[in-house]
């Protein structure tokens, strides 16, 4: 099927292109671009108004599936993520049972085959059940499919294993995506500080997250490694993350768009649907966390896309469990909080969303180019709404932008030359 993308304008951030283009689509890669094209296809879609950026791409993300299908399966989350405009999505391993294993990965693999929405690229674990005791076999795991490893929700605690981890994936060409939280710092439900003391529940310590991504930069800057750094939230973890890139440490990191867009002041309006880990920090974080996705040092924008029943979300703040769903309003709220405010670009979004993660990844994906396959996100820049609880299409409900205005909808998403959303 032969596909026509008319007057939309491209926003490529390989090529610099800011431009209104048509797209021609064969079978599933992009063949044609250029100012006008006049030929006869299966089907024209008229962009007249929207934007075509290369397909988003979520490095960091929870399906729940296996064993937790009640919060979201393979196929209500890849619904819910190309609704949001993602083309391919990295589930992370804290399943059960986790992929530590081929045999599970490729189960995953299969399932996501079998729904066929978007690219679903799994995560396997560093360690065996995520227990930090026990390396998993890094090249079998590559082999089955794995994208890279992480025990995503559980800290690798033992410096010399995680030492050994980065030196292994590192030397397969993957990396080590590390969930720094000190345990013995982080116990609490939210952000240390008044609002938890007024609220009276307990506060996680900023330094949770702060000793254990200072403990990876070491090790990667002591022994020549690459390692990625997960869901960042404070101004410490920006500023040392900026330092050692500027010292040459192969360090890269993500956060998300609650980090920029919320301070712990929202908790006590959206409750345990503002809960997380890392949770909601103060005003002097999020501006660092704008300032580092301003300047590069802060490599990607992820969902960390985390469904919950309401059932769980409703034992109270104190002993719910963390996450929020994100799929769905990544894009609205980096327009909305960071591109409309003048703060960063459309080309930096598209670098943070897309190209970047792209190249992290080691796909051949994040541009719009002639001979590419065809994975686009194509979205109306201008759309104002407010996100209704009734509009969501993940399983779970969990999000603080419930009843909130945002700018930006997605109104296609494209993968592999098949339109799998449309508005």
């Amino acid at each position: 099927m032969n596909t026509l993308l008319k007057n939309g304008t491209v926003i490529d951030y390989a090529s610099k292109t800011e431009k209104k283009l048509d797209i021609l689509i064969e079978n599933n890669k992009i063949s044609k671009i250029a100012e006008n094209i006049d030929i006869q296809v299966d089907k024209i879609i008229d962009c007249t108004g929207l934007y075509i950026m290369p397909g988003m791409i979520d490095m960091h993300c929870h399906l729940r599936e296996p064993g937790g299908e009640h919060k979201e399966t393979i196929e209500t989350g890849s619904k819910s993520a190309v609704a949001g405009g993602f083309t391919t999505i990295c589930p992370m391993p804290n399943t059960n049972p986790t992929p530590d294993s081929a045999i599970v990965l490729e189960k995953i693999i299969s399932e996501a085959k079998r729904v066929n929405l978007c690219n679903v690229i799994p995560f396997s674990s560093v360690t065996k059940g995520e227990k930090g005791q026990e390396l998993v076999d890094f090249k079998a795991q590559l082999e089955a499919g794995a994208i890279a490893f992480s025990d995503d929700g559980m800290p690798v605690e033992n410096a010399r294993m995680i030492r050994e981890a980065m030196i292994e994936a590192n030397k397969l060409g993957s990396f080590i995506s590390e969930h720094c939280e000190e345990k013995s710092v982080s116990a609490g439900a939210i952000n240390a500080g008044p609002v938890a003391e007024k609220l009276g529940v307990g506060g996680v310590l900023p330094e949770a997250e702060e000793i254990m991504a200072a403990r990876d930069i070491v090790i990667a800057e002591t022994n020549n490694l690459h390692t990625h750094i997960c869901h960042i939230s404070t101004k410490t973890s920006v500023d040392m993350i900026r330092s050692a890139k500027q010292r040459g440490v192969n360090v890269t990191c993500e956060t998300c768009p609650h980090y920029y867009s919320f301070t712990v002041d929202e908790v006590p309006e959206s409750g345990v649907n503002a809960k997380m880990n890392p949770p909601l920090r103060e005003e002097k974080d999020r501006q660092a966390i704008i300032q580092g996705i301003k300047d590069g040092t802060i490599d990607a924008i992820i969902t960390d896309h985390a469904p919950h029943a309401e059932e769980e979300k409703a034992k109270g703040l104190a002993t719910a469990p963390n996450g929020i769903i994100g799929f769905e309003t990544a894009l609205s709220a980096t327009i909305t909080n960071l591109v409309d405010k003048g703060l960063i670009t459309y080309l930096d979004m598209v670098r943070v969303m897309s190209y970047n993660p792209s190249k992290l990844l080691g796909l051949d994906k994040g541009e719009i180019k002639e001979g590419k396959v065809a994975d686009l996100t194509i979205f109306d820049p201008n759309k104002e709404y407010v996100y209704k609880k009734e509009d969501i299409v993940s399983k779970s409900k969990n999000t603080p932008w419930i009843n909130k205005k945002l700018k930006g909808k997605v109104e296609y998403t494209i993968v592999s030359g098949k339109v799998v959303f449309e508005r």
